[in-house]
């Protein structure tokens, strides 16, 4: 079954990595479902009367999973490329923006790491 629209999501993943992945809009029997897959990952939403609720429902999905600052534009519709032409739809982390522990870890390992190579 080919997809009835792409859209690019982009954003942090569940481990602090920014990422960009095409959702497929797939439409069967009047009903949208967004289909996201990523390294091992695989969401899939229920099935929606328009594309932006099965959008939204992947988005909301994804954030359960630990995705933040999560945003997307479409990309294709039918054989139609719009590149960049569409607007990036923003979409608020829920209880406002998340950095896991592992993440913070990281972030403070880089910070001290450079601090001590300017130090020598």
């Amino acid at each position: 079954m080919e997809p009835a629209e792409k859209h690019l999501v982009a954003g942090l993943d569940d481990r602090n990595r920014g990422f960009n992945r095409l959702v497929e809009l797939m439409l069967s029997e009047g009903s949208y479902r967004a289909v996201f897959r990523y390294e091992r990952t695989m969401v899939v939403s229920g099935y929606f009367v328009t594309q932006a609720e099965a959008i939204n429902e992947l988005i909301r999905l994804l954030q359960q999973r630990g995705f933040a600052q999560l945003r997307s534009q479409l990309s294709f519709r039918g054989g139609t490329y719009f590149g960049s032409r569409e607007p990036w739809v923003e979409y608020p982390d829920p209880g406002g923006t998340f950095v896991s522990a592992r993440g913070f870890f990281r972030w403070l390992r880089r910070l001290v790491g450079e601090g001590a190579r300017f130090r020598a």
